[in-house]
């Protein structure tokens, strides 16, 4: 008898089997209860190290011994006639069969429970926009009808133990997004009202008439050590039918892999049909894992738009770049990071080194990584608020949507740019794209109703973008101000004051100045100037010069404007868009700062 034909008749085959099913239910079980029960992160890695040790020792003992009426005795000492290997070899496969069904029930169970488990999105983030019943019904009017290329991707829910991977689960949707976005044929939703939904309770079905979308692709993160667990669905919005659904187990360090899988598994669904030219790649990469790690940090610290947030998001892409000195994208996120936290700079000295810093930043983030997008971007948008330099900014935006046309932020960044160079129609379309893109973004709506109050025949359309912006954002202190100043225009002073007082700080001051000048309250009109000199002069020049046009004190207007170009102040960039300037426009010292600053005349 051959060797196969004797383990075959001692059932080594069959113990073998019956112990690796037994593994597996143990295994699954282990992982379903651990973290119910709390146990430490490295119960299961000992579970499954238990079952590899004693795999070996469980051959070896079906080859040694073997079962008889009489109990366990050596296969040496049972005679062969007497032998009922047989009627062993049945009842393993009995063992063999329930325990796999065992197993293939509980592993269903566990996908089930996971998908059932995953709301639309996690914690409220700080700051998200409004998804209201008023946001919703405004928003949903400019946006074109949802197409079957249309899709918004979810921010992933974080299911880890510890609910400390939050940063992680939104920095793998956001690049899901990024990646489909770069398929043309694709409408992609932005971050913005993609991430609105989360920490909320709201049906796909009220996503998609939200978002005007016809797919929804949502998913959670689990993360145990240096194991993820990433489950990803694709769900049709039409009937909430799941399309496709999937869950990966990988290693930290093939986190890149399973995002290009699952990148190409909902392309594959949508049927779109990709040209080589257009192969969808990251360019966020890095092989450095834990560089990776900072750059999703301070993405998270970036979104939330406020003075920590900034510091913090300094101090991760700047760690980041010190794991990978070649890390452009973390560079390109270091430009704005410089940026927004230098505008809350104590004097205009540490301004200005934070700018220079945000400008090596981008050309930098550019020479490491030409086919990024987000390079161009972000130097397109120091150029054109901080260095006035509108033909290198142009060339870097223009490059920036060449190679990626469905970011919306950088859509709504180039409709400001064309604003600025009075090219309104071309301002008006680029803003309207990017709100077609991210339809609850407070910005886009905000920046699209600075477009239309240029125009006095044009108040209307003003109005409406700008109370959309409010519907989104309430706290929005650029929105509330900007329809202050459209009251300011029409001659509703008094509305004005009340919706100015509402603006925050230095909006605020500035607003007040000027609609009681109009009320006829000179005192307090000088009360809050003087409190806005007081407290911003070294970085808002250019509101203390909008105050002293209102007022029709011309001189002192360009005193106060000639200080704001000294500062470099973003602000200047756009006076010939600014209404409050109007009064200045024939003025040849208006005239000659546009000279200055760059601008056409």
């Amino acid at each position: 008898m051959s060797l196969i034909d004797e383990l075959k008749r001692r059932n080594v085959f069959k113990a073998g089997a019956a112990y690796l099913a037994l593994g597996w239910v143990v295994t699954q079980v282990t992982s379903t209860v651990a973290p119910l029960l709390h146990l430490p992160e490295w119960i299961g890695p000992v579970v499954v190290w238990i079952g590899v040790i004693g795999f070996p020792f469980v051959i070896l003992f079906s080859w040694v011994f073997e079962l008889t009426p009489e109990g366990l005795k050596r296969e040496s000492a049972v005679d062969r006639s007497a032998s009922i290997t047989h009627v062993t070899s049945r009842r393993l496969d009995y063992i063999i069969i329930g325990l796999l069904v065992l197993a293939i029930g509980l592993f269903a169970f566990d996908r089930f429970a996971a998908l059932r488990s995953e709301p639309a999105g996690a914690a409220h983030a700080e700051k998200a926009p409004s998804t209201s019943s008023a946001a919703i019904a405004s928003s949903a009017t400019a946006l074109p009808p949802a197409s079957d290329t249309s899709i918004a991707v979810l921010p992933f829910v974080d299911m880890s133990q510890a609910k400390d991977q939050e940063y992680f689960s939104d920095g793998l949707s956001e690049e899901l997004l990024n990646l489909l976005a770069q398929v043309p044929q694709l409408r992609v939703i932005a971050r913005t009202s993609s991430f609105a939904f989360k920490g909320k309770e709201v049906g796909v079905a009220e996503i998609a008439k939200t978002l005007s979308v016809a797919h929804v692709l949502e998913g959670s993160v689990r993360k145990s050590g240096n194991t993820l667990r990433i489950t990803a669905q694709l769900i049709r919005t039409a009937d909430s039918s799941h399309l496709w659904s999937e869950t990966y187990d990988r290693q930290l360090t093939d986190v890149f892999k399973v995002q290009d899988e699952i990148a190409a598994a909902v392309v594959g669904q949508l049927r779109i049909k990709l040209l080589p030219a257009q192969q969808v790649t990251n360019l966020h990469r890095t092989a450095n894992t834990e560089a990776y790690n900072q750059f999703l940090l301070g993405n998270q610290f970036q979104n939330r738009n406020s003075i920590e947030g900034y510091h913090l998001a300094l101090q991760a892409y700047q760690k980041a770049i010190a794991l990978d000195p070649g890390y452009a994208a973390a560079y390109a996120g270091l430009v704005y990071a410089e940026l927004y936290a230098g505008d809350y700079a104590e004097t205009a000295e540490e301004n200005t080194a934070a700018r220079q810093r945000a400008l090596v930043a981008a050309d930098k983030a550019v020479a490491l990584a030409p086919e990024l997008a987000d390079g161009y971007s972000a130097r397109g948008w120091l150029r054109s608020t901080v260095t006035w330099d509108w033909t290198g900014g142009q060339a870097d935006f223009e490059k920036a949507l060449a190679l990626e046309p469905g970011n919306a932020a950088t859509q709504r960044r180039y409709g400001l740019l064309s604003l600025n160079l009075d090219r309104m129609a071309e301002a008006i379309a680029a803003t309207r794209r990017a709100i077609e893109l991210d339809p609850l973004s407070s910005a886009a709506w905000n920046n699209l109703g600075t477009m239309y109050y240029v125009n006095p025949d044009q108040f209307p359309e003003a109005r409406e973008a700008l109370n959309r912006a409010i519907a989104i954002n309430p706290e929005s202190s650029f929105a509330n101000s900007n329809l202050a100043t459209l009251e300011l225009l029409q001659g509703h002073a008094q509305a004005a004051l009340e919706v100015f007082r509402r603006a925050g700080e230095v909006w605020s001051q500035t607003g007040v100045a000027m609609a009681e000048h109009t009320l006829g309250h000179g005192k307090e009109s000088q009360r809050a100037l003087d409190e806005l000199i007081a407290k911003y002069a070294h970085d808002s020049a250019y509101q203390v010069a909008d105050v002293y046009a209102w007022r029709g004190e011309t001189d002192k207007a360009f005193e106060w404007l000639e200080r704001a170009y000294v500062q470099h102040d973003g602000a200047i960039s756009a006076i010939k868009a600014d209404p409050i300037l109007k009064p200045l426009w024939n003025d040849a010292r208006f005239v000659a700062l546009l000279k200055k600053v760059g601008l056409p005349p």
